[in-house]
């Protein structure tokens, strides 16, 4: 049985949500553990009473400093101490960078953490890596992300070989910043399975099976894609519905429509790994539907079931060393 602590009390749809998609995410292998206010309704699942909340608009090293027995805080101790696999929250990002670092502490060798998140191209699903956690970052910072993202696209994608390219503005080696042209450089001499720079127009298209950048960008990159695909299902919802003989249309292609809609979902994969840290850790979306949270449940319990944690301090350490 993999257990899983889940902060009930972050995201911005309240405990009730979060306690829905932990229930719709219990199976025979896995048991979501709750954190939270020793009130909630937790119908049934293992209850951690805890005090505090960390709220989004908090400075997150100060905010875990000051509330140590905070959901947030306790759910990524309990992973430290032993008592759940992997923790999942919807909170504060930033606090929760800074919670993993205090409790889990990073894996031997690793410079930096790195959110990876998978993005629904149209070959199948990609890892963009770093996706928020570091604003700023080096070219060696943006070779060992690339070596995780690697990780994740094996072990949890499935992806033998994973194709590795860096986020520019052009193809060509000589275009981008100082950032990704000295990354460039690093990446090429490196032994991953590198193709070069890719822009940020070929994501969907499924420029590569791990595209790397600094988390400023990777950020920005992955809000606009996510946006991008909300809003034009959306149009195509509201243009199929605004005519009789749109919704006669509509009939015929329902099924692929609803194909459509689940490949591109966000809510698909639910979350993103925070990886580099000594355990396992799963950031989801603020505004988590139920169903995003279950996904973020079970996409944190195949983090465990592949030891991801595992694959990286062993693989990492000898990067270093062959760079």
């Amino acid at each position: 049985m993999i257990r899983i602590a889940v902060d009930a009390m972050g995201g911005d749809r309240g405990p009730a949500e979060i306690v829905a998609g932990a229930l719709e995410a219990r199976s025979d292998a896995i048991e979501p553990v709750l954190f939270g206010d020793a009130g909630i309704d937790a119908r049934g699942l293992e209850l951690h009473a805890t005090h505090g909340v960390i709220e989004m608009d908090e400075k997150p090293a100060e905010a875990v400093r000051s509330k140590p027995d905070s959901s947030l805080v306790a759910s990524v101790r309990a992973v430290g101490d032993g008592v759940a696999d992997a923790v999942v929250s919807a909170g504060n990002t930033g606090a929760m960078l800074a919670a993993g670092l205090l409790e889990l502490r990073r894996i031997p060798g690793v410079l930096r953490p790195a959110i990876g998140v998978p993005i629904p191209a149209k070959r199948g699903p990609s890892v963009l890596i770093d996706a928020g956690a570091n604003a700023d970052a080096r070219p060696e910072h943006l070779l060992q992300f690339a070596t995780m993202g690697a990780v994740f696209a094996e072990e949890i994608l499935g992806i033998e070989n994973p194709v590795v390219r860096l986020l520019s503005i052009g193809e060509e080696r000589e275009k981008g910043n100082q950032l990704t042209l000295e990354a460039h450089e690093l990446l090429a001499a490196s032994d991953l399975n590198f193709a070069g720079n890719a822009e940020g127009r070929d994501i969907l298209n499924g420029a590569a099976d791990v595209l790397v950048t600094d988390g400023f960008t990777g950020n920005v990159a992955l809000k606009t894609v996510e946006g991008t695909i909300l809003t034009l299902l959306g149009a195509l919802r509201d243009e199929i519905t605004a005519t009789t003989t749109g919704k006669l249309g509509g009939l015929l292609i329902r099924p692929a429509s609803k194909r459509l809609r689940r490949r591109l979902d966000p809510d698909a994969h639910g979350g993103a790994y925070l990886l580099g840290l000594r355990g396992l850790a799963v950031i989801a979306h603020g505004n988590s539907s139920r169903t995003a949270i279950a996904n973020a449940i079970r996409l944190a319990a195949r983090g465990v079931d592949h030891d991801v944690v595992g694959a990286l301090a062993t693989r990492l350490p000898q990067r270093a060393e062959a760079v």
